[in-house]
């Protein structure tokens, strides 16, 4: 029996006003996935919705699991890549690569579900500055729909700690 993994689109964002990020580019972003993902997917276009230059992308994160996204940075401050119908595991994955890759930053790196924003909880939450993808994990699968929410709304009162969506 496989375990129920639920999905829900995650944007991942450095902190705010965090001097790295606004060294952040998409050249300098689809570069570090190559060095870290060899065999990295990237193709750059413009967003229909926001006119503005992105780029998709897709690596193997590790063996057999994939992540998908779109990364767009508007202005220096505005840096942020959506993953695509995300797990807490991929999420997570990224998240950590991001972290301590690319955007090193002391301060974690800021996350919002479309899950929990459709369910009115538009807060961006900050996931910690140390610690492994596990830890990462368990903070997402919080913000994440449980077995059968999927297409529930969401109860209204969403905890107030800055690292959870649900107890």
């Amino acid at each position: 029996m496989e375990e129920y993994s639920p999905r829900s689109n995650v944007v991942l964002a450095p902190p705010e006003d965090h001097p790295a990020a606004r060294q952040a580019n998409l050249e300098t972003l689809r570069d570090a996935l190559e060095r870290s993902f060899p065999d990295v997917f990237v193709e750059f276009t413009t967003s229909s919705l926001r006119d503005v230059p992105v780029m998709n992308f897709e690596i193997e994160a590790e063996q057999g699991v994939f992540v998908t996204g779109t990364a767009a940075m508007p202005t220096p401050d505005h840096a942020h890549a959506a993953l695509i119908d995300a797990t807490a595991h991929t999420a997570a994955l990224f998240a950590h690569w991001l972290r301590d890759t690319y955007v090193p930053s002391p301060a974690g790196v800021r996350f919002l579900s479309t899950y929990t924003a459709e369910n009115g909880d538009k807060t961006a939450r900050l996931l910690p500055a140390t610690g492994d993808a596990a830890q990462n994990e368990a903070i997402l699968r919080t913000c994440l729909p449980a077995a059968g929410d999927e297409d529930q709304t969401r109860p209204a009162g969403l905890p107030e700690h800055p690292h959870r969506c649900r107890d």
